[in-house]
């Protein structure tokens, strides 16, 4: 019968320890979205994308932003990093002049609040841009 008792209150001990720690892993999910993106452009002109963070369906100022455009052969055009602001929008611009003529790939992944970062679920958001001549 002590042994019953034991072991019942072992067990309901490390319940209540595993409860403790719930928060512990939980996940933090932030995410880029763009506005109306345009995906054509022709060189000479300047890609300007504009957008917000979303974090519970609300704007999420200060989260960490990579902006990783891709050329049609694989090199990086740009790699660079923003916060976004203190209404959680943010904007991309990048300058064609030197650039050739295909189809690039812009992701932008959300690196989540510096607080949160130990428990950041990287999101992304993708955009084919189609790069013309005059």
């Amino acid at each position: 019968m002590t042994s019953n008792i034991n072991f019942s209150s072992l067990f309901i001990v490390l319940i209540f320890l595993a409860s403790l720690n719930g928060n512990a892993f939980a996940t933090h999910i932030s995410q880029p979205i763009l506005d109306n993106p345009k995906a054509q452009y022709r060189i000479g002109e300047t890609v300007a994308l504009y957008g917000w963070v979303e974090y519970n369906a609300q704007p999420a100022p200060e989260v960490l932003l990579n902006f990783k455009l891709t050329r049609p052969d694989g090199t990086v055009a740009a790699d660079q990093s923003y916060q976004s602001d203190a209404n959680g929008r943010f904007e991309f611009k990048f300058d064609t002049h030197k650039e050739k003529p295909g189809n690039y790939q812009l992701i932008i992944t959300s690196h989540c609040l510096e607080i949160h970062r130990y428990a950041c679920t990287y999101k992304t958001q993708t955009l084919s841009i189609d790069l013309t001549t005059p």
